[in-house]
Order: structure tokens, then sequence, then C-alpha cells
């Protein structure tokens, strides 16, 4: 199933792209699913029908559905409640009712990350357009599911459930209690959801869509983006220029943005693949305002990006590891080897990569930033690798 993944700027009006992009699709028959994870129906109000926290029609062959945030974590935390209700009566503690739960912040993510890996995994689409937060917490969102993974390893790595029959006996000599059976079933349970969640995120049919308002704002807002995207592995698939004035404008006022809007909108095009959607001079609503936006058609998938280790064994005696980090410069990037991972950090977005096999039996011996790509250079540590007979 192909993926469009749909963020930008808060108030870059994301949301009415991501709508008129399903229903665009949904008009050429492809059965299309839009998601949002807004509390309020901004959705509904831009297709012009309400949609809720069920899947439900909103126009021929085009579902919409936000998903409640608010029943999933009252099930959730009633369920692990269950779960340890030896250990909560063990410290006294009262427990809570259904109805006195409130969603923590986050909720509204991990509900999307849910309905993401469902739609997925469902025959009932062919295409899924995800309308993500804005760009910052969008960003933090595609990161969440690696994340947690990668700390449920560290904190309950599944080795250890080898020693389950020891346990009895590790507590009474240690004199304290080990980890329970359903503390590992339940962390193996979140592993294998949060690795289906990751799986489409990294699908070679998932692409993201950038929409942002021309201007200096809007400039910044898809440098700060695409730097975060491409620390993920992924690349704006196109950059949809939102709200374009006429050139034609008489108001001398309104000449003044038209030009500013022209300049960003060229300095794009010189990274991006730009898409420009015009100025409707009122706020979308309903299929006829969606359909006279003129939103890019959905294609197949562009190729995905590649961090590829390149041998130059024979000639320089090191393998290169090629990250791409377009827009990145040189003061904002931060490099920390730590065991068998890479952690590197590009302006405030930071990501922990294992390193592939090959890597792990090297030492670093440099690195450079040339032509928007991170080159890692990793010379062979003689004591861990193979040595020719």
């Amino acid at each position: 199933m192909r993926t469009i993944l749909i963020t930008g700027p808060g108030g870059s009006g994301r949301t009415t792209v991501a709508a008129a992009t399903a229903l665009e699709a949904a008009r050429r028959g492809t059965r299309t699913l839009v998601l949002s994870a807004d509390r309020t129906d901004t959705l509904g109000a831009v297709l012009g029908v309400r949609t809720g926290t069920a899947p439900a029609e909103a126009a021929p062959g085009l579902t919409a559905w936000r998903p409640d945030a608010d029943a999933r974590f009252r099930e959730d935390l009633v369920a692990f409640q269950d779960r340890a209700a030896g250990a909560l009566d063990l410290l006294g503690a009262a427990r809570l009712d259904p109805e006195e739960v409130t969603p923590l912040p986050g909720a509204e993510e991990l509900a999307l990350l849910r309905a993401l890996r469902d739609a997925a995994l469902s025959d009932s689409y062919d295409l899924l357009v995800v309308d993500l937060p804005p760009a910052p917490q969008a960003l933090a969102l595609l990161a969440l599911p690696e994340e947690l993974r990668r700390y449920l390893r560290r904190l309950l790595p599944p080795e250890r459930q080898a020693a389950r029959a020891l346990r009895p006996v590790l507590g009474r000599l240690a004199g304290v209690p080990m980890p329970a059976e359903w503390l590992y079933e339940t962390a193996a349970r979140w592993d294998v959801e949060l690795a289906a969640v990751e799986a489409v995120v990294a699908d070679r049919a998932t692409s993201v869509r950038l929409v942002a308002e021309p201007g200096p704002a809007g400039a910044d807002a898809v440098r700060s983006a695409a730097t975060g995207l491409a620390l993920r592995g992924l690349r704006p698939e196109v950059l949809v220029a939102n709200r374009v004035l006429p050139e034609d404008v008489p108001d001398p006022w309104l000449a003044g943005l038209v030009a500013q809007q022209r300049k960003t909108v060229e300095e794009w095009r010189g990274v991006h693949g730009v898409h420009g959607v015009p100025h409707l001079g009122r706020d979308p609503r309903g299929a006829d305002d969606l359909a006279a936006l003129a939103v890019p058609a959905v294609d197949r998938a562009p190729a995905p990006v590649e961090w590829h280790v390149k041998d130059r064994l024979a000639d320089d005696g090191v393998l290169v590891w090629h990250i791409p980090l377009p827009g990145v410069i040189r003061d904002d990037l931060d490099l920390v080897r730590r065991g068998d991972e890479l952690v590197v950090t590009a302006g405030p977005f930071r990501r922990v990569v294992p390193l592939p096999s090959a890597l792990r039996r090297c030492t670093v011996s440099g690195a450079a930033l040339r032509e928007g790509e991170l080159r890692i250079r990793f010379a062979p540590d003689p004591v861990l690798w193979p040595r020719r007979a």
C-alpha cells in the first residue's frame, strides 16, 4: 500500500493539502484512507463532512478517520493495572477507574501510530494519507518507534528471558524481586507493534510531503524539517508551496508579498521539487474548493534514501559510510561512537544508529561533510578484522 505522510509548519495548511490529496486520489479510483491526529475536527471542516473516532466514508472511495486517543489510553492503563495487580496491592496503591483517567500528553500521537499500523495491515485501502502534526512534533513522532524499541532492548534484553526458570532462585539469592514473566511478554508485544509502525515509515512505498507557505518563516521551517527528515533516512517527495498569490496583483502592498513568495519559491526549487498551490482568497471548504487547489498527483514513491557503505580498502585502506544530510552545516553536526552505535546530532535533532556489521569491527578514522553528505571513514581494527590467509 502507498503511504503519504504530510506535515509542515503550524498554520501552513497541511490538513487542507492532506484532504485535497486524498480526495483527488479517491476521484481517480484509488481506495483511500485519510488519517488525522487533531482532537478537533479540522479534517471534517475541510472535507465538508463530519469525521469521528471510527472510520467513515467522506466521499466515494474516500474514508476519513480520527483515532480515539482517550478510549485507547484508558484501555491500556486498565490492562496495565490488571497485569500489575500483585505489585500494586503490595504497595497499597489505589486503582484508577476508567472514568477518572484523562490522556497524558502524547496520547494522540500514540493513537495515530497504532492507527497507521492497523491501516497499513488492512487490505481495504490502496492509499493511506496521514495528516501528521506540525513538523517539530511530526519528526518526534516518526522517531518514536525506533527510540522506544531501543529503550526496550536496553531495559529488558530479550536474551535475559532464557533464564526465566532461574528467576525465583536468583530473586531469593539477591534478595530483590526479579522481573515477572508478564513484563517480558508485554515488552515483546510492544516491540512487535513498534516494529510494525517502524516498517511502515521505512517502507519503500512511503513518502513525505512538506507543506509550507512561501516566506522567511516558511523557509526556516522547511530547512529545519528537511534536516530532521534526512536524519531519519527520509526526504520530501515534494514541497508544496501553499497559498501562492497570483502574479498579477494590482495592490502595491500585496505585490510586495508576491515578490517575497516568488523569491522563496525560487530558492526552494534549487533544493526540492516544488509544487505551487494557489491561494483561493478564502479558507477552502468542501470538495469543490479542494479540487481547485490542484495538489500534486499521487505517483509512484520516489527512490528511498540509502545510507551505503563504500569499500575503499584497496585504495585508501578504509570503509566509507555515506549518510545524506542535505542542508546541514558543519557547525551543527556532531558524531559520537558508542560501542556498536553511532550517535549523530544535526542541529536540534539526534539519532542513535546501529553500525552495519562490517563497521563494528572498525575504528573511526575521520569524517567530512561534502555536498550535503556526511562521509565517515572507518579503518579495520587489526584485532577484530579477519586476516587473509
